[in-house]
Formats: structure tokens, sequence, C-alpha cells
């Protein structure tokens, strides 16, 4: 006797359906059922403001919630940078599974890097976070490039370079690895030139925290690095009251020596688009053992980034 289809939630682009459709053979395999992809449109895939205009925090994740809460699916699927920093109680992050390469990378004419670009190259990204950056690290290293403000998914992002109508755009390392396209990459980033989003490369698997059963299997996809990672970013993220489109960097990195798990670094980043003014900060320790120790960290690197002006850097922060 066949089994009832589970029903995942996606985003329509086309890398949502990627990720999805991985997160979807991984389930199947997990728990025998067949897993049927159902395609929700959130308001940020209709909207053509910008990110920052229309506050960016839930606009690609609100109507996938919705459907869950509503029965309309059993499981959803996001990118993780995308999730709200406040989990509703109805709802489990059952799974974050492994993490991508979390970095941004360069689209470029002619395959040129960042430093290779033309004196007055337009550079496109719809992130604070990734203008403020490169606008501070182009002030420092005598780059001259202009940041031009994009929205759109990744081919109508690619198609910018390639009709011409600007010499680069900024995407993230691993939407371009879900979807078979890292070859056109022509520079990766270094997280010293660009801190990423918090909880970039990584998925959210989000389901009814009434579902015991379905939270059980799907997290046996969850990947303890990854999640405690993530959630010491996250925590930085909310502790500045700032949403996902704030010009906020923050990364966790499992430090490894040998074949041994030695400590955890986590480093955040607030500044001004133009790259004027910029908050920096780190702090390294043993890997947290706990959600609650991982929670603290990013709390307390955020109040030691607060005491140094970040708030000011950030514009209108979350409410």
């Amino acid at each position: 006797m066949t089994q009832q289809a589970l029903r995942l939630g996606t985003r329509r682009s086309r890398l949502a359906m990627a990720q999805s459709g991985q997160v979807a053979d991984a389930v199947s395999r997990t728990t025998g059922r067949p897993v049927e992809l159902v395609e929700i449109t959130t308001y940020g895939d209709v909207s053509r403001e910008a990110l920052a205009q229309i506050g960016g925090t839930g606009v690609f994740v609100t109507a996938l919630r919705d459907a869950l809460l509503g029965g309309e699916i059993d499981f959803a699927v996001h990118s993780l940078k995308d999730l709200p920093t406040t989990q509703p109680e109805e709802l489990a992050l059952a799974a974050v599974p492994e993490r991508e390469d979390p970095r941004d990378v360069i689209v470029a004419r002619e395959a040129l890097k960042l430093t290779d670009l033309p004196r007055g190259a337009r550079v496109g990204t719809g992130s604070p976070r990734r203008t403020a950056q490169l606008n501070a690290y182009a002030r420092g290293h005598g780059l001259d490039i202009e940041m031009v403000p994009i929205r759109g998914n990744v081919d109508t992002r690619i198609r910018y370079v390639r009709d011409g109508g600007l010499d680069a755009v900024v995407l993230a390392a691993a939407g371009l690895s879900r979807i078979g396209r890292l070859d056109e990459v022509t520079d990766f980033l270094s997280v010293d030139t660009v801190l990423p989003a918090p909880g970039q490369g990584a998925l959210a698997v989000e389901c009814s925290a009434g579902n015991a059963d379905l939270v059980a299997a799907l997290g046996e996809l969850d990947d303890p690095f990854t999640r405690i990672a993530v959630t010491a970013e996250r925590s930085l993220l909310a502790a500045l009251e700032a949403g996902c489109s704030a010009p906020v960097g923050a990364l966790a990195d499992i430090l490894v020596g040998g074949q041994v798990v030695k400590e955890m670094r986590l480093r955040g980043v607030v500044g001004t688009t133009d790259g004027t003014r910029m908050v920096q900060l780190s702090t390294t320790g043993p890997v947290p053992e706990t959600h609650d120790r991982a929670l603290t960290l990013g709390r307390e690197l955020a109040s030691e980034m607060l005491a140094q002006g970040a708030a000011g850097l950030m514009g209108e922060r979350a409410q």
C-alpha cells in the first residue's frame, strides 16, 4: 500500500525549487514516504520594491508559514537567512541541514575578479550588507566602483552582466551551487572582505510543533555544528534588533585542528551603506555545547558591538 505523500511547501523560484527538491529527496530516503512539492508565492516574490523598503524580514517566509499553520502543507523549506529571528511557538525548526559554502561571490564580465574591475565599474546587489562592506573595501583598497541596487532571481541578475548593463553582480555561492551554476563565478569573496549574512548558505526545515513524529523524522537531517553556528549568528542579529535586510554580517566558524574540533569563532560586522563607518568584532571560545550557550555567545558579541556604536549604523532597527 502506497503511503500518503508528505507536502513540502516551497517558493517557486528556480533556486527554491532546487533546494526544496534536495530536501525532499533526503526526507523520502529517511521516512520511506514520497514527498510532493507545493509551490507557494510569497510577498517577496511579487513585490518589485527593494527589500530594504519593504522591510525584508519575513517577506519570503510568511506565506509558507501561513500554509503550515493552515494545514495546507506538512513542512516547508526556507533559506535560513530569510527566516525572522523570532520562532513562532506553533512551528518547529525541525532541521538545519549541513551548510553550503556561506561566502559571497562575484559574477563579472570578462571573468574579472573584484580587484580587476575597471574604474567606475557598476556592481549590482540588492543587499545593504554587501553594499556597505564592498564600499568599505573599495575605500580601503583604492577601488573605484559604483554599487547599483537590483532585484530579481539569479537568472535576472546575471543577465544584467551578460547584457552589459552592469560590470558585475554579487551573489551567494550556496545558491549558485544548488542550481549548478558555480562555473559562472569569477571571484569568491573572502569572508575577510565581505562577511556573509547570518545563516547564509544554510537551509531551515519547518513543520508544526505539534506533529512530534514529523519533527523527529525531519530532525534526521539536522547537522549539529551548522545549527550551533547559525544559532549564534542569528542571536547576534536579534540582539542588534536588526532585520534580515539590515547591513549586518555574521559568521560562526568551527575551527578544527587535525581531526579534532577545537573552537568556534563568531564574527560580526555592521556598517553604513556608504562604507564610511564600520563596527567589526569577533570572539573565539569553546564550541557551545547547548542551544542556550550559542544564544548567549551571539548576545554577548552584539552587546560589545552596540557599545561601540553599531546601533547608529543600521538605519531603522527592527521592531
